[in-house]
């Protein structure tokens, strides 16, 4: 890791745990650009795509208490969308094979303009099931769902049901504050800051925050068993993911879990295996590409096997 960032590979924080206890927690590299204040553990970062699980949970939850079904169509809750919402169900929503285009970004600056070009779309890209595709618009109906059900924000339910049950204390969703005290700013290798993140979703916690997180969800204090199994199925496909990223079993049990996730320039990486008992998670804010390699090369030291550095980029 000292290597790592001494060669500018790495801006973040790192956490491992081996058998249930923590064997290293550090930082490496700037709060910003700076590149002025060093980072310390306390600081929260952008997690990216892994915040997706939450609201998966929350569906998962849900439907736990009885308050719906993962084969219920989007049309039971907004029966004000077009046609296609009666075709389209949660675990569409779950399994990312809903159909529904992506968001259109130029005409999106609230989540309230989410909706509305919800309400615009007249056909889907695929039937429903029957394809794989990755985008945010089953993110942003998934919370949708979760608030008509609830009848609270999304950012409380995830806060009350969620956080708090994990006792997770820096962690919050999008917007966020940008000016308190622990917030690492995403920068790029010119020293350019990232605009913050205006819409509901996004997630900022510290690397000991996704530790608990893990920890809770292996547990099955967030969810039952079934449910758990539930949300690691994809669709049969390369390169699909699950609502947890990519997750796998045994017996229904849980075995290994691993998401990864980038936000403007943050990026982050949580690795799992519940088998022999390790998590390795690296969260950055001066994106470099590399926390791949670098995952890699410490799972191989904790299973006492040949690793290899990270590769320098030739500039």
């Amino acid at each position: 890791m000292k290597w790592s960032s001494k060669n500018e590979l790495f801006n973040g924080n790192i956490i491992v745990t081996k058998n249930n206890k923590i064997i290293y927690n550090s930082s490496f590299g700037f709060v910003d650009a700076n590149k002025t204040k060093e980072l310390t553990t306390d600081y929260t970062f952008n997690i990216g795509s892994i915040t997706k699980e939450f609201s998966a949970i929350a569906l998962e939850q849900l439907k736990e208490e009885g308050k719906l079904q993962l084969d219920d169509k989007v049309s039971k809750f907004f029966p004000e969308l077009p046609k296609w919402s009666n075709e389209v169900s949660i675990r569409d929503l779950l399994y990312y094979t809903s159909g529904i285009p992506n968001v259109n970004w130029k005409k999106i600056k609230s989540n309230k303009d989410i909706f509305e070009d919800l309400k615009q779309i007249d056909s889907l890209d695929f039937i429903p099931g029957t394809k794989y595709d990755y985008n945010n618009n089953n993110i942003f109906l998934r919370q949708f769902i979760i608030e008509k059900i609830t009848g609270e924000d999304y950012k409380n339910y995830v806060n009350k049901y969620i956080f708090k049950p994990c006792k997770m204390n820096s962690s919050e969703i999008t917007p966020i504050d940008e000016n308190k005290k622990y917030v690492a700013k995403g920068f790029n290798n010119n020293l350019v800051e990232d605009k913050p993140d205006f819409l509901v979703g996004g997630t900022f916690l510290t690397t000991n925050d996704l530790l608990k997180f893990t920890n809770c969800l292996h547990s099955k204090k967030l969810i039952n068993k079934n449910s758990l199994f539930e949300l690691g199925q994809q669709f049969n496909e390369d390169d699909s993911q699950s609502a947890l990223g990519e997750a796998k079993y045994r017996n229904k049990n849980l075995i290994e879990h691993v998401h990864d996730g980038r936000a403007g320039n943050y990026e982050a990486i949580m690795i799992s295996n519940i088998d022999e008992k390790f998590t390795v998670i690296l969260l950055g804010n001066n994106y470099k590409g590399k926390i791949f390699e670098l995952s890699d090369a410490i799972i191989a030291i904790l299973k006492n096997q040949e690793y290899s550095l990270p590769k320098k980029d030739i500039k």
